[in-house]
């Protein structure tokens, strides 16, 4: 990562907010990053990889199971289609662009829908149904990532997998990045319950299936480049009219502002929402992504921030409210700048 550190107090309640959670959780590891104005200024690890005796420590390589983080990845995919043109808009009909589903039932289903998850489609024993009527609502179902995947795979003859590598990993030299097919030695162990339904796993690398792992530093890299939209080390890496659409507020316009805001995919910060994943403090333009292991990549381009966490549980225990703590963590960020704390450390990394 080509970002200097400028170790600084100032983020310790983040610290102390991402270390209670992982206390609180069935974890045997976490992480925390701060990027504040270009320059890392909290890195803090907690515990091993495994709950294997002598396993290894949590450290800079480690990589987290992002769970649906992955979903900020498939966003930028379909920016990219759109961005060269395979894609004239998101507000064309789903079924254009997927001549294998029932038209009928796509129909009035748009592919800012699908972003959104206002598209009312859900999966129920391997078929198809629809719960309401395309923008009308919003209900987070896995099902619109599977279609948003076919659509980028008809459209552009690209896995995500193959975009993301070519448009971010490769030009940004990432190691720690990727969707496995097998496990590194440097991969945590993902701690659920037994027969957990969310659970599974694949050996398909295109990017389509949850196992994509990502070290904390890469995962805090990936919002610093939204952050900068796309401007990195004096170069435009990436367009940036492609992060600024995964990033704004793209949900359908009469939809109750009591729902969450969804840019592709990104929880987005616009107007005071009920059931927002963002904390009331965090300010408007903010945009964050959470997945079912509490890995959460949260931007506030008003502070020049960004602030990742990671751990390594699946899920949540009994009576643990992870709306609430979420939340909480936000809040917990813009607490830091009630006041200024700065150490002298400096290091070039």
């Amino acid at each position: 990562m080509y970002i200097k550190r400028k170790l600084s107090n100032r983020f310790d309640l983040v610290a102390s907010h991402v270390k209670n959670t992982y206390e609180s959780l069935n974890a045997t590891g976490a992480a925390a990053i701060v990027i504040h104005k270009d320059k890392i200024v909290k890195e803090t690890y907690w515990g091993r990889q495994s709950k294997a005796l002598n396993s290894r420590a949590i450290q800079e390589d480690t990589q987290f199971h992002v769970a649906s983080v992955r979903k900020s990845y498939i966003g930028f995919a379909i920016a990219y289609a759109i961005h060269k043109g395979y894609i004239a808009s998101i507000d064309d009909q789903a079924c254009q662009y997927l001549p294998s589903v029932d038209a009928d039932l796509l129909k009035g289903t748009k592919i800012r829908h699908l972003l959104t998850h206002t598209h009312g489609l859900r999966t129920v024993n391997k078929s198809i149904i629809r719960e309401f009527l395309p923008g009308e609502s919003w209900a987070y179902r896995d099902i619109c990532v599977d279609l948003i995947s076919q659509i980028i795979k008809n459209t552009t003859g690209k896995t995500i997998a193959d975009i993301v590598f070519q448009q971010v990993i490769e030009p940004l030299s990432l190691k720690e990045t990727g969707w496995y097919g097998k496990r590194e030695e440097t991969f945590v162990e993902v701690i659920r319950e037994p027969n957990d339904p969310h659970w599974y796993t694949s050996d398909d690398i295109n990017g389509d299936k949850m196992n994509m792992y990502v070290s904390a530093r890469e995962l805090a890299y990936w919002g610093y480049l939204h952050l900068k939209k796309g401007f990195i080390n004096g170069k435009q890496i990436v367009a940036k009219d492609m992060l600024d659409m995964a990033t704004s507020l793209q949900s359908p316009k009469m939809l109750s502002t009591d729902f969450p805001q969804n840019g592709f995919f990104w929880f987005v910060k616009d107007l005071p929402a009920k059931n927002t994943e963002i904390g009331e403090l965090v300010p408007k333009g903010a945009y964050q992504i959470l997945g079912y292991t509490g890995a959460a990549v949260l931007v506030i381009p008003e502070k020049d921030l960004v602030v990742v966490r990671m751990f390594n549980s699946f899920g949540s225990p009994a009576g643990f409210d992870y709306l609430e703590d979420i939340r909480s963590f936000g809040n917990a960020v813009m607490a830091c700048f009630n006041e200024i704390r700065i150490s002298s450390t400096m290091i070039d990394t």
